[in-house]
C-alpha cells in the first residue's frame, strides 16, 4: 500500500488538528504530497511544518469549505503545487453540542452548511482534477453518529453525517466511468481536541463502552483512508469501514462485563 501512494497528491480539508492532521500524518507517512487545508492559515502552516519536519512533502492552504470559490482555489492550487491531483480526504466538520429545544435555526444551518453542502462542494470543485488522474480517490470522513448511533445533543451533526452517506452511495456511481471510487470511514470515539473538551468524565465512560477499552487514536482514520486511496482498493467504492474498537457492538455496558 504504501508504494501505492508514494508521490500522490492529497488535499485533507480540515487537516490542521485532530482526525484530520492524523490522515495527513498518514498519507505523508507513506510519501504522499499533501496539502492540509483549514480556514486558518497560521493553523493549517503549522500542521505542515510540524509533519513536514519528518522529511514528507506537506504545505497550507486557506479556504473555507462552505464557499466554492475557496475550494476551486484549493483544487486548482493542490494541482498546482503538486502537477495534478489524486486524493481528497473530504474530512472538515464541526460539531457543537445543542439539544433540539436550545437549538437555533443558525446554528443547525452551520453545521449543515459545514458538514454536508462542504463535502459535496470540495468534492465538486476537486473532481475535474481527479479526472485527469487515472487514480482518483475521494475519502470522506463520516461517523458512528448518525448513520449508526445517537447522542443527545448531536441531532444536526448526526443528520449530516447520515446524510454524507446517502451522498457517497450517488456520487460514486456518477463518478465511476472516470475511474474515480468513493468511499467513507465512520470513526468512533477518536482521541481528539474536540472529545477532550468534553471532559474526563466523558471519555472514561466512553472508553468502558469499547470492546478495546479505549479511544482510537487519530492515525487509526488515517490508516483506514489510506487504504481507500491505495491501488489495492481500485475495485473498492461506495463502501464504508467502521474504525471504533467494537463501540457498536455490545448491546450493553452487561455485555461487556460478562465478556
Amino acid at each position: 500500500m504504501s508504494a501505492s501512494l508514494k508521490g500522490k497528491s492529497v488535499i485533507v480539508t480540515g487537516g490542521s488538528k485532530g482526525i484530520g492532521k492524523g490522515i495527513a500524518k498518514v498519507f505523508a507517512g507513506h510519501g504522499a504530497k499533501v496539502m492540509i487545508v483549514a480556514r486558518n492559515l497560521k493553523d493549517a502552516e503549522a500542521a505542515a511544518q510540524a509533519l513536514g519536519k519528518e522529511g514528507a512533502t506537506v504545505s497550507a492552504f486557506a479556504g473555507d469549505i462552505t464557499k466554492l470559490s475557496d475550494m476551486e482555489a484549493m483544487a486548482k492550487t493542490a494541482a498546482e503545487r503538486h502537477g495534478g491531483l489524486d486524493v481528497l480526504c473530504a474530512n472538515a466538520g464541526i460539531f457543537p453540542q445543542a439539544k433540539i429545544e436550545e437549538m437555533s435555526p443558525e446554528t443547525w444551518d452551520e453545521v449543515v452548511n459545514t458538514n454536508l453542502k462542504g463535502t459535496f462542494l470540495s468534492i465538486k470543485a476537486c473532481v475535474p482534477y481527479l479526472k485527469k488522474s487515472g487514480q482518483g480517490r475521494i475519502v470522506i470522513t463520516s461517523s458512528i453518529t448518525g448513520p449508526i448511533t445517537g447522542y443527545p445533543g448531536w441531532t444536526h451533526y448526526g443528520a449530516t453525517k447520515a446524510g454524507q452517506l446517502g451522498f457517497m452511495r450517488t456520487a460514486c456511481i456518477e463518478l465511476a466511468k472516470y475511474g474515480i471510487t468513493v468511499n467513507a470511514v465512520m470513526p468512533g470515539n477518536i482521541m481528539t481536541e474536540g472529545l477532550q473538551g468534553l471532559g474526563e468524565e466523558y471519555l472514561k465512560t466512553m472508553a468502558a463502552s469499547i470492546p478495546l477499552k479505549r479511544l482510537g487514536a487519530v492515525e487509526d482514520i488515517g490508516n483506514a483512508a489510506a487504504f481507500f486511496a491505495s491501488k489495492e482498493a481500485a475495485y473498492v467504492t461506495g463502501q464504508t469501514i467502521i474504525v471504533d474498537g467494537g463501540q457498536i457492538l455490545p448491546e450493553s455496558l452487561e455485555a461487556l462485563a460478562s465478556a
